[in-house]
């Protein structure tokens, strides 16, 4: 029997009515130090590091030294040739972008994009993608490898391998994308392989492609996302979607395949909803409409891409993938409109909440002079939005009256 005086469910002591004793905030600090450990371990929240705005797939038979100068070149020649209709503040920007860091990402392919070669050939791009990688053509690397199901299980083992005894070392932001991830196992296997290949010095990291409908719900009809992250003790860094591996489970048509589908959108909002707070990024997909041909068909396919990648920015998804030099033009025109539309208003906001944070006098004055009474959830938003417009080269720090005490993380 609950011994008299306390709680039936969490044995601490009640409240006497008289009111002569309180429960002491340590018995609540007992009672919810489990909870408050897990959400600690599970929840650091958002990473306020560098994201890169994009991911550009180029197969490892294809990749050359001087890669990001020639996609620069083919994107600057694809504007001038066809001349992408953008607002004269971002031309300079964009073309500079363009000419100095065109590839933010890169990830070398030995899956899809690749094929299935003769092992000694695919041994051979392994050993000289590694040594590709080690130049560091751009800020962020890394192979994507085959899926671990059983047919292609041997050979993206065997890849893995030789790159990373030719690289010897693990290259600054350098990841391993695995593709076709269906169940938490293969997360757990990839992080058993991750501590027995990786060198002594450096910590391998990776990124699980959700192109497969398990991926969503497991056959126990639990979505397995939040346990795949969990249990990769620290080395998932981003949730990659798979446009057309997915919709092509799913049964949806190849016209229809497409990232703003109705279950391109439930896939993208469930595992926006797993990252949620573990630091894990949620990546967009691509399209497969690319900008070549005539100028016509450059320019219905730069219109496409714009648009696609300005739909991804608004609902929270501020990378996705690339798979063209023409569509680098598009990627960082979207963005750039994006974050330097938004920062006036952001900065304005940010600012006021920032003055009123302690003092309900200042806060309605700042809410009187804005518009708007935020929360301390939107004013992180806000520093985010800024902080992110910021590294990705959209804006300069002392525009619009942004201030470096504006990025700190809130």
């Amino acid at each position: 029997m609950t011994p008299a005086g306390t709680d039936e469910f969490l044995g601490v002591p009640r409240e006497p009515r008289d009111g002569t004793a309180r429960v002491p905030a340590r018995e609540l600090d007992r009672i919810l130090a489990v909870a408050d450990g897990l959400r600690r371990d599970r929840y650091p929240g958002e990473d306020p590091g560098r994201q890169p705005l994009h991911t550009v797939y180029v197969p490892a038979d294809r990749v050359r030294t001087g890669l990001g100068q020639r996609w620069g070149e083919q994107a600057l020649a694809a504007l001038a040739e066809h001349g992408l209709p953008y607002p004269d503040e971002l031309h300079e920007r964009i073309t500079r972008k363009l000419a100095t860091e065109p590839i933010e990402d890169l990830r070398v392919d030995f899956e899809d994009g690749y094929g299935r070669r003769e092992d000694a050939t695919e041994d051979a791009h392994a050993r000289s993608v590694a040594a590709f990688l080690a130049a560091r053509p751009a800020p962020f690397t890394g192979v994507r490898i085959k899926s671990l199901e059983p047919d292609t299980r041997p050979r993206a083992l065997r890849t893995l391998e030789r790159l990373l005894d030719a690289l010897g070392t693990i290259p600054p932001n350098f990841v391993i994308t695995l593709p076709k991830v269906s169940s938490v196992e293969q997360v757990e296997a990839l992080v058993w392989l991750c501590r027995h290949l990786e060198p002594a010095a450096g910590q391998l990291r990776f990124e699980l492609q959700v192109e497969m409908p398990q991926a969503i719900l497991g056959p126990d009809g639990v979505c397995p996302l939040p346990a795949m992250i969990h249990l990769s003790q620290g080395r998932c860094v981003g949730l990659h979607y798979g446009t057309y591996d997915y919709s092509a489970a799913l049964g949806i048509a190849a016209a229809y395949q497409s990232m703003e589908h109705p279950a391109a959108d439930h896939a993208k909002q469930v595992m926006q909803v797993a990252a949620a707070g573990t630091g894990v990024r949620v990546v967009d997909g691509s399209t497969n409409v690319l900008p070549i041909g005539d100028t016509a068909a450059v320019q219905a396919a730069w219109a496409l891409h714009l648009r696609l990648v300005r739909r991804s920015l608004e609902r929270g998804f501020y990378q996705g993938w690339d798979l063209h030099p023409a569509q680098l033009p598009t990627r960082y025109a979207a963005a750039y409109g994006f974050f330097r539309q938004g920062a006036p208003s952001a900065a304005t906001r940010l600012r006021a909440w920032l003055a009123g944070r302690d003092s309900a006098a200042q806060r309605d004055s700042g809410a009187r002079g804005t518009g708007y009474l935020d929360e301390p959830a939107t004013a992180r938003a806000l520093s985010g939005f800024l902080r992110r417009a910021v590294q990705c080269g959209a804006l300069d720090v002392g525009e619009f009256g942004v201030d470096r005490s504006m990025l700190e993380p809130l």
